[in-house]
C-alpha cells in the first residue's frame, strides 16, 4: 500500500492506531492521545522502555525504518508529532 499521499493528521492517527493495538492499550481510543504529549514518563502515556522496542519494531515492520543512531530515539519517540514526522521523512514501505 502506498501511504506517501498520506496527510500528516492521516499518518498521526494511523500511528495512534498501530501504538494502541501493538502495545496493548485496551483503555485507550486514538482520540484519548493527543499528538504532542509525551509518549514516555508520567506526563501523556506513561510508556517504559519494554514500549520503546515494541515502537522500534514498529518502525521497522511498518515503515522499513531502522534507526541508526540510538541517541536519536529520545528526540523521535517524544510524541505523535515527532513520531509521526520521522516516519514521514523516513519511511522506506
Amino acid at each position: 500500500m502506498d501511504n506517501s499521499n498520506q496527510t500528516p493528521r492521516e499518518l498521526m492517527d494511523e500511528v495512534k492506531g498501530k501504538l494502541i493495538k501493538e502495545l496493548n492499550l485496551e483503555e485507550i481510543t486514538p482520540e484519548d492521545i493527543d499528538d504532542e504529549a509525551p509518549l514516555f514518563g508520567d506526563e501523556g502515556l506513561g510508556l517504559d522502555s519494554i514500549d520503546a522496542l515494541e515502537i522500534i519494531l514498529i518502525l521497522e515492520r511498518e515503515y522499513g525504518i531502522k534507526i541508526e543512531n540510538p541517541g536519536e530515539g529520545k528526540q523521535i519517540f517524544y510524541s505523535v508529532r515527532t513520531l509521526s514526522d520521522y516516519i514521514a521523512a523516513n519511511r522506506k514501505a
